[in-house]
């Protein structure tokens, strides 16, 4: 299993729970663990981040997440995906999709985009 997610800080620490309680070998990191971006990182930060360690972003940011992809490809930089949650889909759909994905994709499957939940 290659997919790596890091959770944006806004996003519930649930989530890393429920999907490792379902999935231990899953790596879940969240924004503030350690060797990680701490709490408070600007978003292209973070985005540069995930590229250099390979991990897909889970967050809620709909609103500049867009555009700081945008700035971030158009550095001739690249990133594994982006996945904005729905809150109204429920954790429960949110966590079997991120397993789904995980078990079923390939590395390079989102890489460049932003996918809104839900994807399946």
């Amino acid at each position: 299993m290659a997919i790596k997610y890091l959770l944006d800080e806004h996003v519930s620490p649930s989530y890393r729970t429920q999907l490792l309680l379902r999935k231990p070998e899953l790596r879940v990191w969240a924004i503030g663990d350690p060797n990680v971006p701490p709490k408070g990182t600007p978003d292209p930060d973070i985005l540069c981040w995930c590229e250099e360690n390979g991990f897909i972003l889970i967050t809620n940011n709909r609103k500049t997440m867009p555009v700081h992809l945008a700035d971030h490809l158009a550095g001739d930089r690249h990133i594994p995906g982006i996945f904005i949650l729905n809150e109204s889909m429920g954790m429960g759909k949110i966590i079997y999709e991120l397993i789904f994905i995980a078990e079923a994709a390939e590395e390079d499957d989102y890489q460049d985009r932003i996918h809104f939940m839900p994807l399946l």
